[in-house]
């Protein structure tokens, strides 16, 4: 029957939902256009409105390219990655979880680096820091053999993939872990950052009045057959923006102690800064996400 009145578009989009053949497919779609459709008679979206969304969209897009992911961004910007992670995780939300977001800076391949070196690969001025930490199952046994796939942002807050000045995977590193679980590395001490705000995201933020800053953290993503991929992000708990993570990233129990040290050691010059943090696996399947830049 055509169309009579706006009433009459829901139910005649739903009931073609409701033929997909692929059951979680047809979950999905019966649900999007319920809250989508929901959303427009809520906030009474007017036309130059949603020529304005399909634009920003298109936009958003269009500013994908092999080192940056404006929807990543967004979904952080928006809550929506943190959430999609604390309700797959954590008996779905329930418990603690070392879980955490991907964020847009992974990339494939970082360099194997033996347990005790450095991922600092140029001149990378920053106070030394000396990580180490241990991979557990959750019951507290160690998990031997796993690969740890490190990563952070430097001193001045750029990921190599962002700032010429850094040698090629600088601050990246892949370990494995021995034993006893553990894995142990050098690096410098990361910074706070702000988000790139050049697109998109940054435009939603000013008009919020939001400031683009995330706290300084060390990425991990662990892998081992048995259990679901480890993503995780550790923040350091001093960061004055620890409570106002622009992509809503920080849980309580991914707070790092990131120690200052003030007299030197050895192989080290005064402050530097150590950091012992336990990660924890969950069971599942070993895939590996897509990485959202080459």
């Amino acid at each position: 029957m055509p169309i009579a009145r706006q009433e009459d578009v829901t139910p005649a989009v739903l009931e073609v939902m409701a033929r997909t053949s692929d059951p979680r497919l047809r979950e999905i779609m019966t649900s999007l256009v319920t809250h989508l459709h929901g959303f427009v008679r809520d906030v009474r979206l007017t036309e130059a409105e949603f020529r304005d969304a399909t634009a920003i969209l298109n936009e958003i897009g269009a500013l994908a390219s092999d080192t940056h992911n404006e929807f990543v961004l967004m979904a952080g910007s928006l809550g929506v990655s943190s959430l999609v992670c604390l309700l797959n995780n954590g008996d779905h939300g329930n418990t603690e979880t070392s879980q955490s977001l991907l964020g847009p800076f992974w990339r494939l391949n970082a360099p194997r680096v033996e347990n005790g070196g450095t991922i600092v690969r140029s001149d990378t001025p920053g106070d030394p820091l000396f990580v180490d930490a241990r991979v557990v199952d959750g019951a507290g046994r160690p998990i031997a053999g796993a690969e740890v796939d490190v990563w952070h942002a430097s001193p001045v807050g750029l990921y190599e993939n962002q700032d010429p000045e850094q040698a090629e995977m600088n601050l990246r590193g892949k370990f494995t872990t021995d034993e006893d679980g553990r894995f142990r590395f050098r690096s410098v001490m990361m910074v706070g950052y702000p988000i790139p705000t050049g697109g998109v995201v940054g435009r939603l933020l000013a008009a919020q009045g939001r400031h683009p800053m995330r706290p300084a953290h060390l990425h991990a993503l662990i892998v081992k057959p048995g259990f679901k991929v480890l993503i995780s992000q550790v923040y350091d708990a001093n960061d004055p923006h620890i409570a106002s993570d622009v992509q809503f990233g920080v849980t309580r129990a991914l707070l790092g102690d990131f120690v200052r040290h003030d007299a030197p050691r050895p192989d080290a010059r005064a402050p530097w800064y150590s950091l012992d943090y336990t990660y924890v696996m969950e069971p599942g399947e070993a895939v590996l996400p897509r990485p959202p830049i080459k």
